[in-house]
């Protein structure tokens, strides 16, 4: 308790810096405000995150907030799908056999030394558009019993856009998995060879150590920056507004042309980001207080 007390002690330098801060953002918006001849109208904003429905007469999901779900459906899907590949990778990284370590070196060098958009649209047009239209998947999703396709809907969006979305969670995913893969890499690397030899010792196999010996004690030193690199793939998933992928970026630009408010539409969209980004860092924060323990 006592500890917890002097963290949250204020000092004189915290109080100027304080007051440095509010009279920064103060100067700046009362620049914008001098500066820009522009004319707020925040009216327009509402009607974009809920409709009324004369029908249902009730409010409805409008553009904005039907793009702010699906960016948290492909973030959540990009999220399961890298961590997997980054993990796989990240143990390849440390095998002792030359080609795991090879194959995982490569992923992980090219991605990280190419940028998101090329990457971007390299995947979209040389390979998504290439393969997920012969999978067949909106015709299977059409073909299922109502109820089915509702879940499948629910879970993965409207089915006359759902190989857009595939494409927009994949190449989201291994981007993400090459970081991922260096994080979980530096978290196995961390851990004392003492140990290793010592699992070696009793009997253990190669895949009994890593499971019961290594990857425990690694989880507890990779959470921080994995957290940092799930909220960053959140952030990124604005990119694939750029393959017509219809998520909050997307709409938000469509509906500040049409409407020609760019500073209302935008600042709306940063704050709807910065909630949910925020809100995954607190959930990342207890989850790692209470891991670590």
């Amino acid at each position: 308790m006592d500890q917890t007390k002097n963290q949250l002690k204020w000092g004189p330098m915290d109080i100027v810096v304080v007051g440095l801060l509010v009279s920064s953002c103060v100067y700046v918006f009362h620049r914008v405000d001098t500066v820009l001849i522009y004319e707020w109208d925040w009216s327009v904003i509402p009607g974009y995150l809920f409709r009324w429905d004369e029908e249902a007469n009730k409010f409805l999901p409008n553009l904005l907030m039907k793009g702010l779900v699906t960016t948290l459906r492909i973030s959540f899907w990009a999220l399961i799908l890298s961590s997997i590949v980054g993990v796989f990778l990240g143990i390849a990284r440390t095998s002792e056999r030359l080609l795991p370590r090879m194959i995982g070196w490569m992923y992980v060098e090219f991605i990280r030394n190419i940028p998101p958009v090329p990457f971007l649209f390299l995947f979209y047009f040389f390979i998504s558009s290439q393969v997920i239209p012969h999978l067949g998947l909106r015709e299977n999703v059409d073909a299922l019993a109502p109820q089915t396709k509702f879940l499948v809907e629910t879970l993965f969006g409207p089915s006359n856009l759902i190989e857009n979305f595939l494409s927009g969670v994949l190449s989201l995913a291994l981007m993400s998995a090459a970081y991922i893969a260096e994080i979980v890499r530096a978290g196995i690397q961390s851990i004392p060879k003492g140990q290793i030899e010592a699992g070696r010792t009793i009997g253990l196999s190669s895949v009994q150590i890593m499971r019961y010996v290594v990857l425990p004690q690694a989880i507890q030193k990779v959470i921080p920056p994995l957290a940092g690199q799930f909220i960053t793939l959140i952030k990124d998933s604005s990119l694939v507004a750029l393959i017509s992928i219809q998520e909050l970026s997307f709409l938000a630009m469509e509906i500040a042309i049409s409407e020609q408010r760019f500073f209302e539409v935008w600042i709306s969209v940063g704050l709807m980001y910065f909630s949910v980004c925020f809100a995954c860092a607190l959930v990342f924060r207890r989850f790692e207080t209470r891991w670590t323990k």
